[in-house]
């Protein structure tokens, strides 16, 4: 699988990330070893998980998917070939959530010994915490990457005013800075005022922000949990509308042109904008995480990425409808 560096730091990470908030939950300890290694054994080796994975889980209190992660790579042996990210400031029990120097502290650990690692490569603030000064949280976080637990942070469900803000205190204090930025997205817009609680989605000031200060953009929940797929998912009502069915409707059409699923084309879609986006693919099945891989393997000409582009929008011709 393809390799890429995140932002301007020096760590190299497949093309593909793979999503665990399930892993070691919903999904046992057996089948998600499974997973796991089929995406390994492709050329993945990009990792995503969260101290409270998954607390809202039945019976879950958090840091299944995190331990569940550690014990595989411990069985197969495979930590130096991994890039793993988690992420804090969600509460869950044992944990009151926000980014004070103290919980930072305190919560990188916990994911280490859950982890069974000495350092994660990337850390991500998963939410903002607007009771703690930005110099506090970015102190913090710069103290974790001199001590060699951390290697690079990232912004997780931040606006993009407050991602702004800190990584300009964090250059004039000479402290780390933000190098990814991973948010909700998929190639379905959002409807105006459309609410997802405190997931935030990509917005074009933030894509043209990120790729002029070399960030990189990573995408959650780019499926839409089978939305796109299965007849008895329906588009969600942050999502549906007239401008929707236009976006379906250009998906299909490339999908059909392609030999692609839909999925697929989402994928490549993604990894062919510009600026670039780093798909979190997921999959509850081994057959949905080589069929997502399989994306790989999907190149998009000019048009139809054109195509996919202007779908939905009325200013421009749908000259692809024809």
């Amino acid at each position: 699988m393809e390799r890429v560096h995140l932002g301007n730091s020096d760590v190299e990470v497949s093309a593909l990330c793979y999503g665990t908030d399930l892993i070691g939950s919903r999904i046992n300890e057996s089948d998600s070893f499974a997973l796991l290694d089929a995406f390994y054994d492709r050329g993945g080796t990009f990792i995503d998980t969260g101290n409270f994975y998954a607390s809202w889980y039945p019976g879950c209190v958090g840091g299944e998917s995190e331990s569940t992660i550690g014990r595989w790579m411990a069985a197969r042996g495979n930590r130096d070939r991994i890039a793993i990210s988690t992420k804090l400031a969600f509460d869950y029990p044992g944990c009151n959530g926000g980014l004070s120097a103290a919980e930072i502290e305190r919560e990188c650990e916990k994911s280490l010994r859950r982890l069974q690692t000495d350092h994660l490569d990337v850390y991500y603030a998963h939410r903002d915490d607007f009771d703690t000064s930005l110099e506090e949280t970015m102190e913090a976080f710069h103290r974790l990457i001199n001590a060699g637990k951390v290697r690079i942070i990232g912004a997780s469900n931040l606006w993009l005013w407050r991602i702004a803000e800190a990584n300009m205190l964090a250059e004039l204090r000479g402290w780390s800075t933000y190098s990814v930025v991973e948010q909700r997205y998929t190639y379905l817009r959002p409807r105006h005022g459309a609410d997802f609680g405190p997931q935030i989605c990509f917005t074009d000031d933030m894509k043209r922000f990120t790729a002029h200060h070399g960030m990189t953009l990573i995408a959650y929940s780019i499926l839409l949990q089978g939305a796109y797929t299965r007849d008895h998912k329906p588009v969600p009502a942050q999502f549906a509308g007239p401008e929707a069915d236009d976006r379906l409707a250009a998906l299909a059409q490339v999908a059909s042109e392609t030999g692609a699923t839909m999925n697929q084309v989402i994928i490549a879609w993604m990894r062919q904008s510009s600026p670039a986006v780093l798909p979190i693919i997921a999959g509850s099945k081994t057959e949905q995480v080589v069929e997502n891989i399989a994306a790989l393997d999907v190149t998009l000409t000019v048009d139809q990425m054109l195509m996919l582009d202007t779908a939905g929008n009325p200013n421009v011709k749908k000259a692809w409808l024809r």
